[in-house]
């Protein structure tokens, strides 16, 4: 075999390995013939025409990308630092590379454009405690956005809400304030209900002199038992008229 016959041998070999791609199952191959579109390819074995046909590999897994973390001003004035992840996926190979340039670095740049928007329009508190309708809100938003891509934007969750010296001081004397609050509250209610309470016995006892006596009587049974040396207490008149005996011959 001569030199001619092993460079074209050699030069089959390279056509023929530069001509045949292999694409995973979670990979498809965008085709262009001559710069224009021709079709989505894949998953398998491809053959492709060198120099004339081209093929961009895209993946097609749920991508999950941290957002840095952005500095956001709330509604209602405070400075605060917030970083969230997004997990989304290719759902349509040809307008993730046609319709932008790069489809990962312009999600990444319309998440933290979106988690700045959505959260500046809402108080410290919704934050704080309504975190997940926020994730809902800001997975909605950029999931419309990048439709035209050819990407589902699956779920968002935002990780952490930041808060500087000072806030955290401002909040930790609002929820003591808070505390003490309730408590006053529930003791008012409970001065209350015993104020209730008492202006009822104290209204079947009216109505009932001798339930009064009885009361007295139990009243001092039970200083009585209590420990002390002597013991002094008034003896009322109303009482000693129930002890008189009738006269004789009554």
């Amino acid at each position: 075999m001569n030199a001619v016959t092993l460079g074209v041998v050699f030069f089959i070999a390279v056509l023929l390995f530069a001509s045949i791609k292999i694409l995973r199952e979670y990979q498809r191959g965008v085709v262009f013939f001559l710069g224009r579109f021709q079709r989505v390819k894949g998953p398998g074995l491809i053959i492709l025409i060198p120099g004339i046909q081209q093929m961009v590999r895209v993946d097609l897994r749920t991508v999950t990308m941290d957002v840095p973390t952005q500095d956001v001003i709330s509604r209602d004035n405070v400075s605060v630092k917030v970083n969230a992840v997004i997990y989304f996926r290719v759902l349509d190979p040809e307008r993730a590379i046609i319709q932008v340039e790069d489809f990962i670095m312009a999600t990444s740049q319309l998440a933290q454009t979106t988690l700045r928007s959505v959260l500046g329009a809402h108080e410290l508190d919704e934050m704080l405690m309504n975190r997940d309708q926020l994730n809902r809100d800001i997975q909605a938003i950029l999931d419309k956005q990048t439709d035209a891509w050819g990407i589902k934007v699956a779920n968002v969750e935002i990780k952490h809400v930041d808060l500087d010296e000072s806030m955290i001081r401002a909040i930790a004397r609002q929820a003591e304030a808070e505390r003490e609050r309730r408590a006053k509250v529930i003791h008012a209610e409970g001065e209350l209900q015993a104020s209730e309470k008492l202006l009822a016995a104290t209204e079947v006892l009216t109505r009932n002199p001798v339930s009064i006596q009885l009361r007295y009587l139990q009243t001092l049974s039970e200083v009585a038992n209590s420990k002390g040396a002597t013991i002094v207490f008034p003896f009322p008149v109303e009482m000693a008229e129930l002890f008189k005996r009738p006269p004789r011959g009554e």
